[in-house]
């Protein structure tokens, strides 16, 4: 059980409110950062007091039961505010590269480079040695990719002359189209999101000729491990976690609106009311 201190919305979490996949009514979130405040009855996980930080359905709340696979311990060093950013976007960029065929000298593009999976998948696909090319959406989003790895910042994929051999997409839609219109030969296009919201319209035989993949992605099973690796790194500032948005959970709205519309570099992480959770108080009636 877990007392928790700041959670973290993503595109997901926005799209779960309305989509008809989570019950009307249901807790929503998926990123939560706090203090273990009951440790597992087995004897597993880290004890009471420990910081954590974990991916879990019903993220939006005061307190949360956890499965031990999908939390990690937060390193000494590490602000929960940032650690809380890690989860949905940091294992969804960890996991598509290693989907995709992650390693040196290959050219990875990133769409939706500026947002929350784009900026860890841009900085992670650089430290594995590919060059990387980050497609944001303007001029203005696309400050500091470079100096987080991006070799290549591209409005959209204006500029784009050579093939690549990796794609991790969270724009969908027509870019998504162009994409795999530029991906080599045994390339692999990660649909990782669809934050344009629009239609992608092959044209005939786009999709006949060398073999080459797209994939729908997708993060399935215990994500514990790689948790551990992104806070780590987050910890030993190799990987840079840029928080564009944060306030108290009753400003939800305006950091929807705000994500929504793209006005967010990097996440947004809500801060929740949260002291140690104490059994109430008997009234002189009880």
């Amino acid at each position: 059980m877990v007392d928790v201190s700041h959670a973290s919305l993503n595109y997901g979490d926005l799209n779960d409110a309305r989509s008809g996949r989570v019950p009307v009514g249901a807790v929503l979130g998926s990123d939560a950062a706090g203090v273990v405040i009951q440790a597992a009855a087995d004897g597993t996980g880290p004890a009471v007091g420990t910081q954590v930080v974990a991916l879990t359905t019903g993220a939006f709340a005061e307190c949360v039961a956890i499965d031990v696979g999908a939390l990690a311990e937060v390193p000494k060093g590490l602000d929960l505010a940032k650690a809380v950013a890690l989860p949905v976007a940091g294992v969804a960029a960890l996991r598509s590269l290693r989907a995709a065929g992650l390693g040196p000298d290959k050219r990875v593009l990133v769409t939706g480079a500026s947002g929350g999976v784009g900026r860890f998948a841009v900085q992670l696909a650089a430290r594995a040695g590919a060059h990387v090319i980050a497609s944001v959406g303007s001029a203005a989003r696309g400050e500091g990719l470079a100096e987080v790895g991006a070799a290549e910042v591209l409005i959209g994929l204006e500029g784009l002359q050579r093939p690549v051999d990796a794609v991790i997409d969270s724009v969908g839609g027509p870019q998504l189209v162009a994409a795999w219109n530029m991906l080599a030969p045994r390339g692999s296009v990660q649909s990782v999101g669809w934050t344009s919201r629009e239609p992608a319209v092959f044209q005939p035989y786009a999709t006949v000729g060398p073999a080459k993949s797209l994939t729908s992605f997708v993060i399935e099973g215990d994500v514990g491990a790689d948790l551990a690796v992104l806070t780590e790194l987050a910890a030993e500032g190799s990987l840079t976690v840029e928080i564009g948005w944060q306030g108290y959970w009753d400003r939800f709205e305006e950091a929807a609106e705000a994500l929504r519309g793209r006005r967010i570099s990097g996440k947004a992480v809500l801060e929740v009311a949260s002291g140690q959770m104490q059994a109430p108080v008997p009234s002189p009636q009880d």
